[in-house]
């Protein structure tokens, strides 16, 4: 979650201008289009959705990013460019589980984006918006929200704490058309997380095989996301986030992944117009960001806790982290420990990343094994103690790797029972013979 205003900086191309890269399935309702975008051989000029004076705020770092060599402006309309309906059709059916080796080739695919286009912070607000829309106390999927995809719809897109996140769905576009068994829930989650870890964040442990909601209709409606400068900015995190079933810690970790990006204020009304960190680029210059390194995952809680830069933003809902007696436990803990505060974002940054989702199989499937506690015996083998959430993934893919599943118990081992029943038969004939 990071807490920055909507309307944010974002890139454009310095390309000639191809097509308009937004279409509409011709529908009967303009509710229910879908934004499809070029393939990269065909992108359009990038434009961010005009909101200068709105106070809504990203859950993720904020896309007020530029990148080389893309240049930044407001988002003018564009006439929509109609697709077939057998295009638009593939384009939103709904995806069972993604492929675990497209999976794969999707994030190195991603990891060259983040390379050559410095977008982190506007990948993660892609990913964070898609999730947190969630209400625990729904559970219809997938009226519940959620991470479930229907950020790609236009109908979302168009929410004010969207504005500009169509260029980060175009980045992600060419990505998506290469890799069909990749579901666009998984996809933004994948590079959400693959662009904190590329930023120097922690290791995330995440899983996929999120269904894709198939159409507009399922979108949730508007104002499910947080605001940058509310009156009790304390009670309006709360209030957001725990609908969404986040405590207070989660709350205050996942704040730090304001670390990345910065704030226009011709764009959000927060920040300056250019500061010592942010006149030379990387790509436009100018903004006021909440790090003097931006683009890295480093000293948030540092930076919020000293205020002692005023080239360093800090929001109304920043600030309140610090101020707020229960939040403060935790900010101050993580401006001490950066190990604590890694592990505490991984955990919650996974957690948000799951929110209201739909898995095939159940399960989910996990890339690169569960990242998590090591298994200490004594530690789980008396008493009442709960285990926690890494652990638990842990057991169950020690326990589907060799064949189990929760709809499959493991197959007997007939000659292994054997065995086990002599033993047992030995065992009573000697103590009834003692």
């Amino acid at each position: 979650m990071t807490l920055c205003p909507s309307s944010h900086l974002l890139p454009l191309s310095n390309s000639p201008s191809p097509p308009p890269m937004a279409a509409s399935l011709t529908t009967s309702s303009a509710a229910s289009r879908l934004l499809l975008l070029p393939s990269a051989s065909a992108r359009a000029p990038l434009h961010r959705l005009s909101a200068p004076h709105s106070t809504n705020t990203s859950l993720a770092a904020s896309s007020s990013y530029a990148f080389s060599p893309l240049k930044c402006r407001r988002y003018s309309p564009l006439p929509p460019r109609a697709f077939s309906n057998q295009r638009a059709s593939s384009m939103s059916t709904v995806a069972a589980a993604s492929d675990p080796a497209q999976l794969k080739s999707a994030r190195e695919d991603i990891k060259e984006i983040l390379n050559s286009k410095f977008c982190h912070p506007i990948l993660v607000r892609l990913g964070w918006h898609d999730a947190g829309t969630y209400n625990k106390s729904i559970e219809e999927w997938p009226r519940r929200g959620g991470a479930n995809g229907s950020l790609r719809f236009e109908i979302e897109l168009k929410h004010a704490a969207n504005a500009g996140l169509v260029n980060a769905l175009s980045l992600l576009q060419p990505i998506k058309e290469k890799y069909s068994g990749v579901t666009y829930a998984d996809l933004f989650q994948l590079a959400s997380a693959t662009a904190i870890e590329e930023a120097g964040g922690p290791k995330i442990p995440m899983k996929y095989g999120r269904v894709d909601v198939s159409s507009a209709e399922e979108c949730p409606e508007e104002g499910r996301l947080p605001a940058a400068g509310p009156p009790s900015p304390a009670d309006h995190l709360r209030e957001v986030f725990y609908r969404m079933g986040l405590n207070d810690k989660e709350i205050v970790a996942l704040s730090g992944a304001h670390t990345l990006g910065r704030s226009r204020p011709d764009r959000s009304g927060w920040g300056k117009p250019e500061t010592k960190y942010t006149k030379n680029g990387p790509g436009a210059p100018g903004g006021q960001s909440w790090t003097a390194e931006w683009l890295k995952y480093n000293k948030f809680m540092q930076d919020i806790k000293a205020q002692i830069d005023e080239d360093l933003l800090v929001l109304p809902t920043d600030a309140a982290i610090f101020e707020d007696p229960a939040f403060k436990v935790y900010a101050e803990k993580y401006a001490e420990d950066q190990d604590a505060f890694f592990k505490d974002y991984a955990e919650a940054h996974a957690k948000l990343s799951n929110l209201g989702a739909k898995f095939d199989p159940p399960e989910g499937i996990v890339l690169d094994g569960v990242q998590g506690e090591k298994f200490v015996a004594a530690k789980y083998s008396s008493g009442k103690k709960e285990l926690s959430d890494a652990m638990k993934q842990k057991i169950r893919a020690e326990y589907q790797a060799v064949g189990g599943s929760p709809d499959k118990p493991l197959q007997s081992n007939y000659f292994l029972n054997i065995i086990i029943v002599i033993g047992v038969l030995a065992i009573l004939t000697s103590l009834l013979g003692n």
